[in-house]
């Protein structure tokens, strides 16, 4: 079950990566539009990484094993073929079902509030999850994890810091910050909703408990948050099924946009 949850977690990123990327030459100031774009930079790096080790663990399956693992036809014609797959693979030749990121990281920048809440509870849970990861028993997950350990501390820094000044900002400011935290509420209780195959990580000591997590989270969105003078919405209903393969319609203009260049031309390289 070690793929599907590697491959969770560079979708993860790739997505989240690529969703902050859109905001270079577009931030509010200079000084905030790098500081995204050098955000985006460590998602998209975390993400090669996990793609690659993605590739080398499919690499090791055996035909049979290759053939019913994606239903990407790109992808099962060079499993046929006997070609050994890499990084690049696997975030544009896979469709989008086969895509296992949550739900949350896909959705729209909308305006810079909603960038700032859904990196703050991403950041958020990332920061508990990747320190709970640097003691996984695969060596290379965990290698993984300490070295995001570091950026994701930054990350969760700069999201805190904005969702307070906004929050705690004019009145304008506050509106559009819980307005956007009203919206993306919704979508954060997938973090906390194991897949089969996180379960079985987890079961193997490979993958952080998530429900051991999330009272950390909540508590410390509930701290930044009473800084900030927001409020935690009510509703308890949850969205999910990105980690299993279903995704809202965000995905798919993401994926058409990120994978056009290499399936139009097919093995492009710079």
């Amino acid at each position: 079950m070690t793929l599907p949850f590697v491959l969770r977690l560079a979708d993860d990123a790739l997505i989240i990566g690529h969703r902050l990327s859109e905001w270079c030459g577009h931030g509010p100031i200079l000084e905030q539009d790098i500081a995204l774009s050098n955000a985006a930079l460590d998602h998209i790096g975390r993400a090669r990484s996990l793609y690659q080790y993605a590739a080398d663990l499919f690499n090791q399956m055996t035909d049979d094993e290759k053939q019913t693992r994606f239903t990407s036809v790109a992808l099962q014609q060079l499993a046929a073929k006997g070609e050994k797959l890499d990084e690049d693979n696997m975030a544009y030749l896979r469709d989008g079902w086969d895509f296992k990121n949550v739900l949350l990281l896909e959705q729209p920048n909308n305006d810079w509030a909603y960038t700032v809440a859904r990196s703050f509870f991403y950041d958020t849970f990332n920061f508990f999850y990747f320190t709970a990861l640097t003691q996984c028993t695969d060596a290379t997950l965990a290698a993984i994890a300490e070295k995001t350990l570091k950026e994701v501390t930054y990350h969760l820094r700069w999201s805190s810091e904005w969702v307070i000044r906004l929050g705690d900002g004019t009145e304008e400011s506050r509106a559009r910050m819980q307005h956007a935290v009203n919206d993306l509420w919704m979508f954060t209780g997938e973090f906390f909703v194991p897949a089969g195959y996180e379960t079985a990580m987890q079961q193997q000591e490979q993958a952080p408990d998530v429900a051991a997590i999330k009272p950390l989270w909540h508590e410390r969105v509930s701290e930044i948050f009473e800084e900030a003078t927001l409020t935690i919405p009510a509703g308890t209903w949850m969205q999910q099924g990105g980690k299993e393969g279903r995704h809202s319609e965000h995905l798919g203009y993401i994926l058409a946009e990120l994978q056009f260049m290499q399936r139009t031309y097919p093995g492009m390289q710079w």
